[in-house]
């Protein structure tokens, strides 16, 4: 049986973070999610780790295999300079861009608004 813990593990790694990084943005207690393993968390905190890993809580409750639902039938426009600055996954054929990436995208967009 899949955890709750295994599911956030899976999306972090997917993401390139650590549990405990994810922990950290997420603003939870130390380790709270390696707590996850034999306890079920609140809410609130589910929801926290959810937005920080850009899936659904339905995702890390194992009640849908998608990790993220569309509430649209349609998918959202993103503004990039917006996702760069608020830590969204980019991705380029599959693959994460890179930090590196990020900031040259970014010094790019600032020159445009110039």
């Amino acid at each position: 049986m899949t955890t709750i813990y295994d599911r956030i593990k899976e999306a972090s790694n997917k993401r390139k973070m650590s549990i405990d990084s994810v922990n950290d943005k997420a603003g939870l207690s130390n380790k709270a999610i390696y707590g996850w393993k034999k306890s079920t968390p609140k809410a609130d905190n589910l929801q926290k780790v959810a937005d920080v890993l850009h899936v659904s809580t339905d995702y890390l409750l194992g009640r849908t295999d998608e990790m993220n639902l569309s509430t649209t039938d349609s998918q959202k426009e993103v503004d990039i300079k917006d996702a760069l600055e608020h830590d969204i996954m980019l991705a380029f054929d599959g693959k994460p861009i890179s930090e590196k990436y990020k900031r040259i995208i970014l010094e790019l967009l600032s020159e445009e608004d110039d």
